[in-house]
């Protein structure tokens, strides 16, 4: 029988063979000729993969054996596409996933048992907040929303990024201590299950407080993101659909009062449901953007071929390297290489779903389908303000968006996921020890 890391060696061939030859085919498309410069840089981000492949076969072998792989594609085609639209942002990309391999590998040696977290959930909650406020304070302002603490030399750092995994294993342990309290309702109105107020004020203190902080920093994309993985970590603990429900609903008046009471906002929601009445100002992104994908058509020009970046180098939608980057890819690979990225989304969510329903106690299964949650909800908010589903957010597509904050906490994230996958395989007297 093959076992989990050979099949995990045989399927990163695959984003191995992606990288090599997409990087070759942009280089060869803008030389005119073939290129096969890449290489070497290329074998350098497959080495890093083979080293956590090589981590995991020696500390998590029963781990899943599709994550990495997975994790691969996507990392590989944004390297590619950022080496498209400019060289730089594709060097400076691959140091940060080489930091995030290393940021992996310490997951897997010092995290050897996840169930220690539970253990420390409320500081680990106040270390969130507190990154939130650190921000607030001494950020960064950038496009109208303070994210940024500067380090100096052009270098920035995003500390929401790692607020939000810690968010929620700071609500995996709050929720799994009080699951049953807040599944059995002692009092309704409107319907509406009520435990008593004292289970559930704290963890609706410390997600105000976070949303708070979040909305001065003025970034209403990772509050959404904050809501969105508070709400689902609810019905995941209690099973009752009255909580999202009534979430959302709150959810949807704040946000009504939000659109008018913020300018920011307001104008995001204009160039979201009009923006061809705005084409050369709130609308221009968005009409941008609209452009890319329909040049795309089914199946693209190829890699380095789409009409992105103009002669003198500036790209033709401002934020093509991170809010826009699923926007490239769909003009270049077309509706078929879209989808296909989509698809590999909803394996990694899939994958992630799977081992929270094979974790073995209640901690690790919210863990899990929280950490999942934050991935899947990420890329379904800037994958759906791109298509004019929702407004555009702002937040990061996972692996692929140029952003070292955002490479390096994903890692962690899955690396997470992997321990718990591995300690969920093991002999039952195993775990219990």
């Amino acid at each position: 029988m093959i076992s989990r890391r050979t099949r995990e060696a045989g399927f990163l061939v695959a984003p191995a063979a992606i990288g090599a030859l997409g990087a070759v085919s942009v280089a060869s498309a803008q030389a005119g000729g073939l290129d096969l410069g890449p290489l070497p840089a290329a074998g350098a981000i497959i080495a890093v993969f083979v080293v956590m492949h090589l981590a995991l076969r020696l500390l998590t072998p029963h781990a899943d054996p599709y994550l990495l792989p997975l994790v691969g594609v996507l990392v590989a085609i944004g390297l590619v596409e950022l080496s498209r639209i400019d060289p730089a942002l594709a060097q400076d990309q691959a140091i940060w996933i080489a930091v995030g391999a290393a940021v992996f590998i310490a997951v897997l040696v010092l995290l050897r048992d996840h169930r220690t977290l539970q253990h420390y959930s409320y500081l680990i909650g106040l270390t969130a907040v507190g990154l939130l406020v650190v921000t607030m304070l001494f950020g960064t302002r950038i496009n109208g929303a303070k994210l940024w603490i500067s380090l100096g030399g052009g270098q920035t750092i995003q500390l929401g990024e790692f607020a939000k995994v810690l968010i929620v294993i700071f609500l995996a342990g709050y929720l799994r201590d009080r699951r049953e309290v807040l599944a059995i309702p002692t009092s309704r109105m409107l319907g509406i299950p009520m435990p008593p107020l004292r289970h559930l004020a704290p963890v609706l203190v410390f997600v105000g407080a976070a949303l708070a902080a979040v909305v001065v920093l003025n970034d209403f994309g990772t509050a959404l993101l904050f809501v969105g993985v508070f709400l689902a970590m609810l019905y995941l603990a209690t099973g009752r659909v009255a909580y999202p429900a009534a979430g959302l609903a709150t959810f949807a008046v704040g946000s009504v009062l939000v659109y008018l009471a913020v300018p920011r906002i307001h104008d995001r929601v204009t160039s979201w449901l009009s923006p061809f009445d705005h084409p050369r100002d709130l609308g221009f992104q968005m009409v941008q953007s609209l452009y890319a994908l329909g040049d795309g058509g089914i199946v693209g020009p190829g890699l380095g071929r789409g009409f992105l970046v103009t002669a003198d180098g500036q790209t033709l939608i401002p934020e093509l390297r991170t809010d826009f980057i699923f926007s490239a890819i769909a003009s270049e690979l077309g509706f078929v290489g879209a989808i296909g990225v989509l698809m590999i989304f909803v394996l990694v969510a899939y994958r992630g779903f799977v081992i929270a329903a094979q974790s073995n106690d209640g901690f690790s299964k919210l863990l899990a389908g929280g950490l999942t949650t934050v991935l899947a909800l990420q890329a379904f908010l800037i994958v759906g303000g791109i298509v004019r589903l929702v407004p555009l957010t702002g937040v990061t597509l996972p692996f692929m968006s140029y952003g070292g904050s955002s490479v390096v906490t994903n890692f962690g994230l899955i690396a997470l996921l992997l321990v718990m996958s591995h300690r969920s395989r093991l002999p039952t007297a195993t775990v219990a020890a």
